[in-house]
């Protein structure tokens, strides 16, 4: 393993950090990218066939659970329920309210709040992730039907991920 360090100062004091380097070119390296791919194509494929509008998300949503550093199935909980969460939130603040800083910034708390609230740990940077796709990104359609896609698009990922999971086991990650 190869570790890097770096020094830093902070008024007089050294602080000094180390990281370590695991992913370097290796057969374990050429197989876990070969896994990513499979599960980013799939469920790219997929999303076209279905004519999802925003088929991007589900490829990216198959490698931010693929590539996760923990458990696939915990992380597919946290983005599943966040983005679920996260869209229907969206939905509500954009069709109910006008568009201010003030509005979003009080959706993203109240995502926080409901997240604590609901006990759902990991699944709050998702649930502000996709209320910001929706509330701050201009759509021509309504937001329901964006907020509805957003679901399917990223669900469908994760669903093709977990399957790729279950079907190649990947690298050892934290439970």
């Amino acid at each position: 393993m190869t570790h890097y360090t770096s020094s830093v100062t902070l008024g007089r004091v050294p602080i000094t950090s180390t990281m370590a380097n695991t992913y370097k070119l290796s057969f374990d390296t050429l197989l876990d990218a070969a896994r990513t791919t499979v599960a980013a194509v799939v469920s790219l494929l997929l999303a076209r066939i279905l004519k999802l509008p925003e088929f991007y998300w589900a490829p990216i949503s198959a490698i931010v659970i693929i590539q996760s550093t923990i458990n696939p199935r915990t992380v597919a909980w946290q983005r599943f329920a966040g983005t679920a969460l996260g869209a229907a939130l969206g939905a509500l603040v954009a069709t109910f309210f006008s568009s201010s800083a003030l509005v979003y910034g009080v959706a993203v708390l109240l995502c926080g709040v409901l997240c604590a609230v609901l006990r759902l740990d990991g699944a709050y940077r998702f649930a502000a992730i996709t209320l910001s796709i929706i509330v701050l990104i201009a759509h021509q359609r309504p937001a329901w039907i964006v907020a509805s896609h957003r679901f399917v698009e990223v669900s469908l990922g994760i669903a093709v991920a977990l399957a790729v999971a279950q079907l190649w086991p990947g690298r050892s990650v934290i439970s």
